[in-house]
């Protein structure tokens, strides 16, 4: 297996190798996987024996049609069938939420999940990358988001909450005054695929808003939640006439046997599925401890049901995950092919103790050269060593050797966008901060008030808000030292975000002049020419709280 890790990761472009990809090129048997970020818990194995029993059936017959399945999974989660279209995964649902909704630009905060950037890109879109910064803990200003969106003329805005790789969390009240003050938008996307693991809040979905607005579209995943990926299994919840959109393209027998026996278990298994989500939240503390202990390694607040790590100063991302995986059998996401991060950074999913025993043993010994923490230096690398599959984000990347996507505000402004001045921390990048104390911990300094006029909506839970002024330049702010176990705190409350009048808002820019603190489709594919036909989608109704974990009825 050794000989082929580089290959399988380099082949794989923005995302990490299939499972079985790995077993194959092993003795057979996977390795630990720190890598999905699925449920260990669920389904039962009970359930599991269930549907061993039942298998030549389930693979050899048929499926029912959608709408039996849909109304089933509605009926479960309380929500109206109109107003859901079932999909085969959630990156389905991305698809033809792209070519149907999406007609010339589309914002989003990075780093976040990839097709949210390459999607678009490869139809043509321009894409408005909204760099979250390191040195605020990637938090998401939800105020400066909206400055952005106005002063690029974007028409469609995505959030991810919880963010994916960093887990950062914002409260419902933020995101509903944010959908209310982007009213005039083509499109509000609220991707809450990984809100049920959060615990932050009681009730944190924008479920129920979504459906008595005309612009809005929340999309949620089922794989994840239940632990299976492999069936792929999502849905988006919007009003009647946005959901019947995407629901009229897709395919009868969109959705497999599989999905379609989950689904009618899933009423007897609501108390196992509930404490499943429970016991997660509970490992993400103690897993957040126990990394937060070793030197140098700094673990990001998350309410995703995995953690955002940054390695120690010296040590490299690809180097790390090849050796955890040839010495460990350990699988690991190294996180240096995403739009906004770099090699100096892992996704690690939360997994129970034992595994995660297994796991610090291994970082130990790879970044230490023994299990004796702070005993040596971690392994020096000769380059980001990686591709993401898009020659010009290498380049990037490749530039500062894995340290980030440096002056992207900068160059925008360089560029002669009239009336653009860089966005707070845009044009500062990521830089390589030095090594954090190995010791003692310490909290997330606070920043100065803001300006009443300008206060962010709220901040990524627990992370602090940027810097002072919505649209002024900032000096980069020391890198947060390695932080204990995330503790859920309130948000700030902060008026509504007013939209401008129409006069005053901008027109979108050119396809081929850059985002401030972004990059347009043209730079990162090199063409401006229209991706490849999308793949057949599929879709259905939705569900809505169940057992009422993400707050819904």
């Amino acid at each position: 297996m050794a000989d082929n890790v580089t290959s399988l990761f380099r082949s794989t472009a923005a995302h990490s190798p299939s499972m079985a990809a790995l077993t194959r090129e092993s003795d057979g048997a996977g390795p630990v996987d720190f890598c999905i970020p699925c449920n260990p818990y669920f389904p039962t194995p009970a359930m599991f024996e269930d549907m061993a029993v039942r298998l030549r059936d389930i693979i050899t017959y048929y499926p029912s049609s959608a709408d039996t399945i849909t109304a089933e999974l509605c009926s479960l989660l309380r929500l109206p069938p109109q107003c859901v279209a079932m999909g085969n995964g959630s990156t389905e649902l991305i698809t033809w939420i792209d070519h149907l909704l999406v007609r010339e630009s589309l914002a989003v905060p990075v780093p976040t999940f990839g097709r949210w950037t390459d999607q678009p890109m490869e139809t043509g879109k321009r894409v408005d990358m909204f760099p979250l910064q390191e040195s605020s803990g990637f938090a998401l200003d939800l105020a400066q988001y909206a400055e952005f969106i106005r002063a690029r003329g974007t028409r469609v805005a995505v959030i991810c909450n919880p963010n994916n790789p960093d887990g950062g969390f914002l409260h419902r009240h933020a995101v509903v005054q944010f959908m209310d003050a982007m009213a005039d938008l083509d499109l509000v996307v609220i991707d809450e695929s990984f809100l049920e693991f959060a615990d932050a809040e009681n009730e944190p979905s924008v479920v129920q808003e979504a459906m008595l607005r005309p612009n809005v579209v929340v999309l949620r995943s089922l794989g994840k939640n239940f632990g299976l990926h492999g069936i792929r299994f999502g849905y988006l919840v919007a009003n009647p006439a946005l959901a019947g959109k995407v629901r009229s393209m897709l395919p009868k027998w969109n959705l497999n046997s599989f999905a379609e026996h989950v689904v009618f278990m899933l009423k007897e298994h609501g108390a196992e599925y509930a404490q499943s989500l429970h016991q997660v939240r509970r490992d993400r503390m103690d897993m957040s401890g126990q990394l937060s202990a070793l030197p140098g390694l700094t673990v990001y607040p998350s309410q995703g049901n995995f953690l955002f790590v940054r390695l120690p100063v010296g040590a490299e991302g690809t180097v790390v995950r090849d050796r955890m995986l040839t010495e460990h059998r350990i699988l690991v996401r190294e996180c240096g092919n995403k739009i906004g991060s770099s090699s100096r950074f892992l996704r690690l999913v939360v997994r129970p103790q034992v595994d995660v025993r297994r796991l610090v043993t291994g970082l130990e010994q790879v970044l230490y050269g023994t299990s004796r923490r702070g005993a040596a230096g971690p392994e020096q690398a000769t380059g980001t060593g990686y591709s993401s599959g898009t020659p010009a984000v290498d380049r990037l990347v490749s530039r500062t050797n894995g340290a980030g996507m440096p002056g992207l505000a900068a160059q925008a402004v360089g560029a002669g966008v009239p009336g653009l001045a860089a966005a707070p921390g845009a044009g500062a990048g990521m830089p390589l901060p030095a090594a954090a104390p190995a010791a003692v911990p310490q909290p997330v300094p606070q920043p100065e008030p803001l300006p009443q006029s300008l206060a962010p909506v709220a901040a990524m839970t627990p992370a602090a808000p940027m810097g002072p002024a919505a649209m002024a330049p900032a000096a980069p702010v020391a890198a947060p030292a390695p932080m204990a176990a995330p503790v859920p705190m309130a948000a700030p409350v902060a008026p509504v975000i007013q939209p401008p009048p129409a006069a005053a808002m901008p027109g979108p820019t050119p396809p081929g002049v850059p985002a401030r603190g972004g990059l347009t489709a043209a730079q990162v594919r090199g063409t401006t020419e229209p991706g490849p036909a999308p793949v057949p989608a599929a879709g259905w109704p939705h569900s809505q709280s169940w057992p009422n974990a993400a707050g819904m009825g």
